[in-house]
Order: structure tokens, then sequence, then C-alpha cells
């Protein structure tokens, strides 16, 4: 924008008119951006020791307005998991950040705390040969030092855990392993593959086997896959296990991946032991665009859980 003020202009009392409207503009300006401010809290990105994994590993916390003004008061928790090749600024680098900024700001959720740990191409579990032991620092140290230090209730009736594509898998996976942990799991275009196919080490870099090596062994095991699969858990937990806990996940009904299929296998398996659970096969491929798009649905759908006092 362009201001322009002519010569005239310049005489000690057009000055003090002109500086008096700038700073009513200012004031005007301050206050339109405060209920913004006010709506949207604070993220906040440091990293935590890990004596499990022998490294420091990256997190990002996002608080609440509320966080900084109330210093007593606790909240509920939803954790974050990332995707395979994103990190731990994925809320903030797709736009989540803003969508529950603008839930808040339409009272269609409250406050509750949201964090989200690096978890680089982990699959958010103990690699096959025991030398990166994931699964473990996010259950025995990530969780309770993330609640201790950021005034988590720390109840299972207000802990969630979502997740996208890898972070999808990690988060259905790591639910259904710990039932006693969390209350609700969701999952946007999770990582579901029902049946290994005959091919799936081969294809080279960047085929999914490539992709998944490391983690689930070198060579490839199609047992230790198969031992930690979303469907082992979904089968060998107990039925009443499954009931106690709000499920959700969606899916594109054109997933680059084909993960709609793995999606849809697990709608099945789920309702045939008579597990309660919301699914949605929506337009859509294996991208960012899909998950801004429905991410306003899976917080709401969350808060109703974590966020209501039980």
């Amino acid at each position: 924008m362009e201001f322009c003020v002519s010569a005239d202009l310049a005489t000690p009392r057009k000055d003090r008119i002109l500086h008096l409207a700038l700073r009513a503009w200012l004031v005007l300006l301050a206050v339109c951006l405060v209920p913004l401010l006010h709506a949207q809290g604070r993220a906040e990105c440091s990293v935590i020791k890990s004596s499990i994994l022998d490294r420091p590993v990256r997190y990002c916390v996002f608080l609440p307005d509320s966080f900084d003004h109330d210093k007593t008061r606790q909240y509920p928790v939803l954790y974050y998991l990332h995707g395979l090749g994103d990190n731990e600024q994925s809320l903030l680098n797709f736009g989540g950040w803003d969508v529950i900024g603008e839930l808040r700001r339409q009272g269609k959720i409250g406050d509750f705390i949201m964090l989200a740990a690096s978890g680089g191409h982990t699959f958010y579990l103990n690699s096959e040969n025991g030398k990166v032991r994931y699964e473990d620092f996010f259950i025995k140290e990530f969780i309770p030092q993330m609640e201790k230090k950021y005034r988590v209730e720390g109840t299972r009736a207000t802990r969630g855990i979502t997740g996208v594509s890898m972070g999808g898998y990690g988060a259905l996976r790591l639910a259904f392993k710990y039932p006693d942990e969390f209350a609700a799991v969701s999952a946007q275009m999770p990582a579901l593959i029902a049946d290994l196919p005959k091919d799936f080490t081969s294809g080279g870099p960047g085929s999914p086997g490539s992709l998944m090596g490391d983690v689930f062994g070198s060579p490839f095991s199609s047992a230790y896959f198969e031992r930690n699969n979303v469907f082992a858990f979904a089968r060998s937990d107990s039925a009443a296990s499954l009931k106690r806990m709000k499920i959700y996940f969606n899916v594109g009904n054109n997933d680059d991946y084909g993960f709609e299929q793995g999606a849809q296998r697990l709608d099945q398996l789920l309702n045939s032991r008579g597990v309660p659970h919301e699914f949605h096969i929506y337009p859509g491929g294996h991208n960012p665009q899909f998950v801004v798009r429905h991410f306003g649905d899976v917080i709401e759908w969350q808060w109703k859980t974590i966020g209501t006092k039980k």
C-alpha cells in the first residue's frame, strides 16, 4: 500500500492531525488482532533428551492461550504422529495449527494441549534389530515427561492420539497395543497393508519395502511386520478393550499407495468383532490437501471424547 502526502500537510497542525490518525489506526489494529492471538495460543518447539534412544528428540507442543494465564490449570492432551518424510513441525507446515485456532475461535472445541515428537521413519515402533526403541521412548519417556512439564491431566479419559499416513499406522497400533493409555484414536490415510504383496521388498529405492526395511529388518522381515501390524492387535486385543476406546479413521478413495484397501479391511475386521468405530472414504488421494480438508472433523471428533469430563 502506498501513501502520498502533499507538501501543504507539512504544517505543524496537519502533522499533529496525521499523527493522531495514525495512532488511532494502530490502536484499532491492535484491538482487532487481540482476539485472534487469544484464540490461537502458541507453539513451542524444543528437544527432550532420551536415555532409551541415547540422543535428543525434537518435539513441538501446541499450547492454548489460557496456558500462560492460568498457571494451575491442567489440560487434556492429544498426541499427533506425523507421516513419513515429515517432522515434528508438521502441524505448522500443512496448516493444522490454523485449523485448530479457527475451531477454537468458533467455539467448536475447548482448550487442550497437542504434542508432536519427531518420529523419523520409525513407524513409531521398536526396530526389528532392537537398535532403535522408538516405541519404548514414546510410551516410557515422552508421554510421562511431557505430561508433567505441560500440566497435562494425565488420565486415560483425557488422552487421545492421532496421526497421518505412517503416523496413522502408529496411532492405531499404539492405541490398540496400549488400550489402557488412550481413550480415543484417530488416523488419516493410515499406512495399512492387510496382506503383503509377494514383490513387496523389490522395486529398489523408494519402494514401500525399501522405505520400511530398516525398521522391520534388513532384509525385510515379513514375520516381524505381521507381528507388529495394526491388524494383529485388532485381532488379538479383547473386544472389550477395543470397545472402551473411540476409534476413527478416514482415507481417500484414490490413495496413491492403495491404503484405502487396508482401511476397508480394518473396517471389516472391527465390524466382525462388534467394535464400534467411525470410518470414512472421501474423494481424494494421499497428500496434505486431503489431510487438511478433513483435519477439522478429526479434531472436533477427538474433543468430544478427551474434552468431556467423565
